[in-house]
């Protein structure tokens, strides 16, 4: 069968060679494991059932989980095994079960999760480059999800993410997932059960544009209906010597600027200290838990 799960439709037959995600048709996985790191109410006190999946829609070129999303690090596994995997991590105590970068492998994925007795919610996690056809197939499964909005500018799309209609596309998809669970509920811990968060990562050099996305989104959903996080860790990878002016962490003055028009519009959420580390928020992809 030919590939039209992301907005790319690269008709690849990944049953013969990988498609643009860089993906094969059989489900391959980094790591699995529990993960501390993400917003508070994903993360709670027992930490997020994370599993990582390899190969990305996107491919942008400052990715943190570069070595998965475009270097091909991972384990081909059997859909018996990945349900496996989600009952250990929640006997394990994870809050919820944390779908990183699933597009590519929806189908299955869903199948999987029809036919296991999951009791905790399970988190949808992209790069907010989806298809409202493909996001559809999640309606009865997903209880949140984790989009991001990386960008307005159709330069910065194409330069950075191989995609210049990435916007149009991100805010689509986002507006298809708030209809999808259009109120955020968290239980007596504060830990979410459905809802939408919409993550943004402020790009060295482009503090305008991360104010356009939110002006983006505080004019495309309810203002308590989603919950914003506004991400400082932006660290630059090996390949982001070829784009100089991204080359660098950003600065305080960059985030400030960004966060207080968050606060002026009214945005309710999460933010981050500038000093934020990576070593904090990428682990190791060793196929733990594979």
């Amino acid at each position: 069968m030919r590939c039209t799960l992301c907005p790319r439709k690269c008709n690849t037959d990944r049953t013969q060679t990988v498609g643009v995600c860089t993906s094969p048709a059989a489900i391959k996985v980094a790591r699995a494991a529990l993960h501390h790191w993400e917003e508070p109410c994903i993360s709670g006190s027992k930490g997020s059932g994370t599993v990582f999946f390899s190969g990305c829609p996107l491919g942008c070129v400052f990715c943190q989980n570069r070595e998965i999303s475009r270097l091909g690090v991972g384990r081909e596994i059997s859909p018996q095994r990945l349900g496996e995997i989600f009952m250990e991590l929640q006997r394990s105590g994870a809050h919820n079960i944390n779908l990183v970068s699933p597009t590519q492998y929806t189908d299955q994925i869903v199948g999987v999760l029809d036919k296991t007795p999951l009791s905790i919610p399970v988190a949808v996690n992209t790069g907010g480059y989806e298809t409202e056809t493909t996001l559809e197939k999640w309606r009865d499964t997903a209880q949140i999800f984790m989009p991001d909005l990386k960008c307005v500018s159709r330069d910065i799309g194409a330069r950075y993410m191989h995609a210049p209609d990435y916007f149009e596309v991100a805010i689509k998809a986002i507006k298809k997932m708030h209809q999808m669970q259009p109120e955020i509920v968290m239980d007596a811990d504060g830990v979410m059960q459905k809802g939408v968060i919409v993550r943004h990562l402020v790009l060295p050099g482009h503090k305008d544009d991360s104010i356009r996305v939110l002006d983006a989104l505080h004019n495309a959903l309810p203002k308590d209906g989603f919950l914003l996080s506004l991400m400082s860790q932006f660290t630059p990878n090996e390949n982001c010597a070829n784009y100089p002016e991204i080359n660098r962490r950003i600065t305080t003055y960059e985030y400030k600027k960004v966060a207080d028009h968050a606060l002026r519009l009214g945005m309710q959420g999460f933010m981050q200290e500038r000093s934020s580390a990576k070593e904090e928020y990428t682990p190791s992809f060793d196929l733990t838990g594979v």
